[in-house]
């Protein structure tokens, strides 16, 4: 994971077109890291964040369904176990592609399963995360996708918007 403090890391910054690694090691790093994620969350008034976003290609990801008073949730080494259900269409951004916006179909049922803090694994299913629903498949990390390839469907066509800003990354 690095000792670097995390900072969000914007498009074209490679590591955003990187696959994610497992998460091996619960330990001191890991929390920090996961510190530092729901505080650049918070500041960039997200709802949900991956670890690539902040340079780090490993599968975690948090989100917050942004309600007053909720605790963010952290999932490592998510893995969707069900996606179904009557697709749903909303409008959604990301934060390595600020101010670029799409509108994202959905499935109205998820349920997954992945690690806590302490690596203790547990399912999530839609009671449990109703209002998260449609950010858990926008950030989650997977090991056969980058965050990239998984927005390129979505944010195509505004790319080339970002690309030609030259945009890096906003500590």
């Amino acid at each position: 994971m690095g000792s670097p403090v995390p900072h969000l890391v914007l498009h074209p910054d490679p590591v955003l077109r990187e696959p994610a690694r497992e998460v091996e090691r619960f330990d001191e790093e890991l929390h920090e890291l996961v510190a530092h994620m729901k505080r650049l969350m918070r500041e960039h008034e997200g709802v949900g964040l991956a670890a690539p976003q902040v340079g780090r290609s490993v599968r975690l990801f948090l989100c917050n369904s942004g309600a007053e008073g909720e605790e963010d949730q952290v999932f490592i080494n998510p893995e969707v176990l069900e996606a179904d259900g009557p697709q749903d269409w909303a409008e959604e951004g990301c934060l390595s592609l600020p101010g670029i916006h799409g509108r994202v179909r959905r499935p109205t049922r998820i349920r997954l399963r992945a690690r806590n803090l302490e690596g203790e694994a547990f399912e999530a299913h839609k009671d449990l995360i109703r209002s998260m629903i449609d950010r858990i498949d926008d950030e989650i990390p997977r090991p056969d996708a980058s965050v990239l390839e998984k927005l390129d469907s979505v944010f195509r066509p505004a790319r080339h918007k970002v690309q030609k800003k030259g945009l890096n990354s906003v500590d």
